[in-house]
């Protein structure tokens, strides 16, 4: 997938330079350079596979041809000569071209491209959030609960030629007032489905209306009045039911519905829906509190394929803010995501959450894109293109991460994930001021993000823009209540702005928090790596190893670090953790 995302662009883009394909030009911040036309065909084969190894035999059968009788060592030397002449590289200290001994070679710079996805064609459909008709508040839940379903339910309809934009984007209109047609004109929708629960015991009375945004007829409506455990009947009716007044824009290609599913067991499907409410939030105590709800219901339902992926889920994001130590995090979320696949295949979140677990902690790359791909073939929804690009960022690939990203902004373009995501695949790309400029909107967007403010400040310091930076990560602190990646953000940019007392202080309140709950390594290695000598911070680096986080996976790609580089420690490091060729003796789980 990587190499044909990469190269349907026109522009790609390393450094200061520039390779237009159209045109078959090499610039330099804007100025073109003299190259051959071997050394460009050499220059964008390599661009095809960045981090990946050219042989020799393939650029000789796909720039020389196979039946060449010319000195092809003579010819490819030469040319990998002239390239690095024109890119300023060395092959004694490479920082684009990298030659492995007799074998090949590789592009070892960050890659992206100005991603302009062509319009698909397809319509797009928004399930508004689902009105709680009830006096109680605490029913909010059973609402929001049925629209995620909903939104579930419909993207698998017929994804190629209607796309349903996600949960995040939609709970944005909650109680708004604005109007269907508004709303369609933000999101830039053709279709809304609007609705209303009220519950009494267990019986429901759901109301739902399609409507076409553009002069607001209503195509369908119809009202249910059943016992909670038909709810899964109504969702599929109500699929049908759009299909059919949507059949014009979905024939020919109308694909059989994948029944998703529901608890027969009413008890085990609230305490599904209540922990898909906390899990939404996506914060420490949330999740743990999923947790519980999630365990609740595979008690009262132990084949509840849903239930095991939330959990599964619940548990990457606590072993991603380290609430609790990512070996048991990881190996429960892949003992849950498993079982999930095994007792529904056909179960897409459950793939996509296998294939971030197994990344995060096997560190194996080629297992955990299986994984992702399955997950994409049976629901290209925003929520598999989303894990998809932040894996594949954890792999050094930025343009097809963005590419992928982008997919899934297009689905929820309201997320304020998917667009930190997008944000700090550019600061890995080492684009400081395109992530700036993106950082900075989805801030503006909510002030009250902490993730956004977190990225943004460790932006601005790489630009040397401390006193923002600072002024960021600040803020983080504040708005994550203290969480101990923030505030060792926060001590780095001290350190860095050569505020080293104040650094200090930080430091000392992340060291302080192991005494009250459990701090990721390489949260305390990354507070280290501007206040304390090389030897202290590799050695937190170690324990990060060792403690399989996967925020370790971002050490090649992480500007912090570059210090360190030299260090054969530290290349050490670099080489145990390398994902695309994991290692047969790495600790994996036993699940």
């Amino acid at each position: 997938m990587g190499a044909h995302l990469a190269m349907s662009a026109s522009q790609i883009r390393f450094g200061v330079f520039e390779v237009n394909l159209s045109t078959r030009e090499l610039r330099k911040k804007g100025h073109k350079l003299r190259l051959q036309e071997q050394p460009f065909q050499l220059l964008t084969l390599l661009l095809q596979k960045p981090n990946e190894m050219i042989t020799r035999a393939e650029i000789q059968h796909k720039i020389w041809g196979a039946d060449t009788f010319v000195d092809f060592d003579h010819g490819v030397n030469r040319a990998i000569n002239k390239l690095r002449e024109a890119l300023g590289d060395s092959a004694d200290n490479p920082r684009f071209i990298e030659t492995l001994s007799r074998r090949g070679y590789r592009f070892i710079a960050p890659v992206q491209l100005d991603l302009q996805p062509p319009d698909s064609g397809k319509k797009m459909l928004i399930v508004l959030p689902f009105s709680n008709l009830n006096l109680e508040t605490d029913q909010e839940y059973f609402a929001d609960g049925l629209t995620e379903e909903m939104i579930a339910h419909l993207s698998r309809l017929n994804p190629e030629r209607l796309g349903v934009i996600a949960r995040t984007s939609a709970m944005q209109f909650k109680k708004t007032l604005k109007n269907i047609k508004t709303i369609g004109e933000e999101l830039g929708v053709q279709f809304a489905l609007d609705g209303s629960i009220r519950r009494a015991g267990n019986r429901v009375r759901i109301t739902a209306q399609l409507i076409q945004v553009s002069d607001q007829t209503h195509l369908w409506a119809e009202s249910y009045d059943r016992e909670l455990k038909d709810v899964l009947a109504i969702q599929r009716d109500v699929a049908e039911r759009i299909a059919q007044s949507l059949a014009f824009e979905l024939v020919p290609q109308k694909r059989p519905l994948v029944p998703r599913s529901i608890s027969s067991d009413t008890e085990a499907y609230e305490l599904y829906l209540r922990g898909r409410y906390y899990l939404n939030q996506r914060v420490e105590q949330s999740c743990l509190q999923a947790v519980d709800y999630f365990n609740g219901a595979l008690q009262k339902d132990p084949a509840y394929a849903p239930a095991y992926a939330g959990l599964a889920d619940a548990y990457t994001v606590i072993g991603f803010y380290g609430a609790i130590p990512p070996k048991a995090a990881f190996e429960r979320a892949k003992a849950a995501a498993k079982t999930a696949v095994q007792l529904e295949d056909k179960l897409s979140e459950a793939h996509t959450i296998l294939g971030y677990a197994t990344l995060q902690y096997d560190w194996d790359w080629p297992a955990a894109k299986v994984e992702h791909q399955r997950a994409i073939e049976l629901n290209p929804s925003c929520y598999e293109y989303d894990w998809y690009g932040f894996n594949l960022v954890q792999v050094g690939q930025f343009s097809e991460a963005l590419a992928a990203l982008e997919c899934a902004r297009r689905i929820d373009p309201l997320s304020l994930i998917i667009a930190c995501h997008i944000g700090w695949t550019f600061y890995f790309a080492r684009d400081y001021e395109k992530s700036a400029r993106h950082l900075e909107k989805t801030v503006e967007f909510d002030p009250r993000f902490p993730l956004a403010r977190y990225h943004l400040g460790k932006t601005y310091v790489q630009m040397r823009d401390f006193s923002r930076g600072i002024e960021q990560l600040q803020s983080t602190v504040e708005g994550s209540g203290h969480h101990p990646g923030a505030l060792a953000a926060l001590a780095y940019a001290l350190g860095a702005a050569g505020r080293q007392s104040e650094g200090r202080e930080v430091l000392a309140k992340v060291l302080d928090l192991q005494q009250q709950r459990h701090v990721l390594a390489y949260f305390i290695a990354f507070a280290m790596n501007s206040l304390c000598p090389k030897e202290e911070t590799l050695e937190w680096l170690e324990k990060a190893c060792e403690e399989r986080s996967g925020w370790i996976l971002h050490l090649p790609f992480e500007p912090a670090f570059d210090h360190l580089r030299s260090d054969p420690q530290f290349a050490g490091l670099l080489r145990r953790i390398n994902p695309r060729q994991p290692s047969p003796s790495a600790p994996l789980s036993e699940t």
